[in-house]
């Protein structure tokens, strides 16, 4: 089968032949229609978060199962799925509480990995999918059904960008109805942070951003109100939108300091930051813990949008089908897999709000 494989960070992927092996008890074979272009993957494939080389990356798909591995039920050849980095064992104490997003079973990407090149050269399991190929292998807690009625583009997006925007604000913060939020940036992450906001009932959602036309996406997304990042006594402006107070939650969706430096003031005493954008490895950032004990601010770390598939999944698709959720409009353009590199380029222009990789086009 054909893959896009990460030779050097920094380079053009390469599209070369790869060999998938069969699914090991556990595990599903899926042949993919469809994988978006996160920007974990491009953080990955320039070398921020590290990781050996060679490498198939791609976390954000969906397709439809071929096989299926020993033990496994509740799926058959043919179901359409969405297929994620989440991998859960069901035996940790974080699966048995409830918390599959922080399973604490060890996988070794490398190691255990289905791929490899055809000298028997093993490849890197990027973020344990590598959706960038036309077919994967992976474990079953991995995937999730696609109900009718979703396309296998908008269907991709569930599998990362929408659950990371809408989980961070459902629930990890768990906001409530007449609740206050900024979400700062207003990318593929943060437009799902806004509707989410939007679906719970927020009285106020201020997005954040330096582009006037991610701006103006954010409005048709569900925000109130706009204000461009470099806006001059930024606390201020908030506090006049929001009747003189910081907001409840801030949603930092991008990964850059700056905005992790500039959320805490933004947000009301007893108020929340939600930390949603990965900065690469090392970044780091100064606080005053005097101001935030004493404001009984709350630092929240989200991790994947604390996601539950199988509670989750059906009711973002249920969402969907009542026409509170946008999909289709998160797709910007579509590339077939030997134009990921053109795809890539573009996406980390900041020019679009998700790119998808399209198998067969």
């Amino acid at each position: 089968m054909k893959a896009a494989v990460c030779r050097a960070f920094g380079e053009p992927l390469s599209i070369e032949e790869v060999v998938l092996r069969a699914p090991r008890p556990g595990e599903v074979r899926v042949a993919l229609d469809a994988c978006a272009i996160c920007h974990s993957d491009i953080l990955y494939a320039e070398g921020a978060w590290g990781g050996p080389l060679p490498a198939v990356y791609g976390h954000e798909a969906a397709g439809r199962i071929m096989a299926l591995g020993e033990g496994v039920s509740g799926h058959a050849p043919g179901d359409r799925v969405i297929v994620t980095l989440l991998r859960a064992c069901g035996r940790c104490r974080s699966c048995l509480t409830g918390r599959p997003y922080q399973c604490e079973a060890k996988y070794d990407r490398v190691g255990e990995s289905p791929l490899s090149l055809p000298d028997g050269t093993a490849l890197e399991h990027g973020l344990s999918t590598g959706g960038f190929a036309e077919e994967a292998v992976v474990h079953v807690s991995q995937v999730a059904p696609i109900p009718e009625g979703i396309g296998a583009e908008a269907a991709a997006l569930l599998a990362c960008g929408v659950i990371t925007g809408t989980g961070a604000v459902l629930n990890s913060a768990r906001l409530q109805p007449g609740e206050s939020a900024v979400v700062i940036g207003a990318g593929g992450v943060g437009l799902n942070a806004i509707q989410a906001c939007r679906i719970a009932g927020a009285s106020r959602i201020i997005a954040i951003d330096l582009s006037d036309e991610k701006l103006a996406d954010a409005l048709a997304f569900g925000a109130t109100d706009t204000l461009r990042a470099d806006t001059p006594k930024l606390r201020r402006a908030v506090m006049a939108l929001n009747e003189g107070r910081g907001v409840d939650h801030v949603f930092v969706a991008v990964g850059a300091i700056t905005a992790y430096a500039e959320a805490p003031k933004l947000a009301a005493a007893g108020g929340s930051v939600v930390m949603v954008g990965m900065p690469p490895s090392g970044a780091t950032m100064a606080l005053e813990p005097v101001v935030m004990a004493a404001s009984g601010q709350r630092f929240i770390g989200s991790n994947m949008g604390s996601t539950v598939l199988a509670r989750d999944i059906p009711a973002l698709a249920a969402w969907y089908g009542q026409g509170r959720l946008k999909l289709d409009e998160l797709v910007s353009n579509r590339y077939p897999l030997d134009g990921i590199n053109e795809a890539i380029a573009e996406a980390k222009s900041g020019r679009v709000r998700r790119n998808v990789i399209v198998m067969g086009a």
